[in-house]
């Protein structure tokens, strides 16, 4: 009998919020207000949405990150300087989206007109916050890990 890793539970889950995160980053500029009277063209033209777009690539290589992590620690080599450096990537990643949401929350005050912008911008105050707590427990968890592989080169 076959004994099924304990991680493909967890991979499974970092794969569907890719797919829910993508599946949202499509649907959404279509039913956003200021797009209801848009074609597709002027929807993913608008300058937020494509900002959106480039400013999410940091979280999809986190995730692919975590999902590397997750191989290595299949495969017996999560004591590794691969791991270190998938953590370290998702560290840099985490640190990076609330300078990109602060940029978005910027463009959508700088233009708003008329429009209520305090939702967006509490939404991406919460999502930054969320994401300097995930960079920090990153940061902690590679120095840990580092000094797991430091030790058990030192041993060899």
């Amino acid at each position: 009998m076959m004994q099924r890793s304990p991680t493909v539970f967890l991979r499974l889950v970092i794969v569907l919020i890719g797919a829910g995160a993508l599946a949202a980053m499509v649907r959404f500029p279509q039913t956003e207000g200021r797009a209801a009277n848009l074609d597709l063209v002027s929807i993913y033209t608008d300058p937020l949405i494509i900002y959106g777009y480039l400013a999410s690539i940091p979280f999809f290589v986190a995730l692919y990150q975590a999902f590397q992590l997750l191989g290595y620690l299949d495969s017996s080599d999560a004591l590794s300087s691969r791991a270190v450096h998938a953590v370290r990537n998702i560290k840099y990643c985490a640190f990076a989206m609330p300078v990109l949401i602060a940029g978005g929350g910027a463009f959508i005050v700088l233009n708003a007109q008329g429009d209520d912008f305090a939702g967006p911008v509490a939404l991406g105050i919460a999502t930054a916050l969320l994401s300097l707590v995930i960079a920090a427990v990153a940061a902690t968890f590679e120095r840990l890990l580092q000094r797991a592989v430091d030790a058990t080169s030192r041993l060899a």
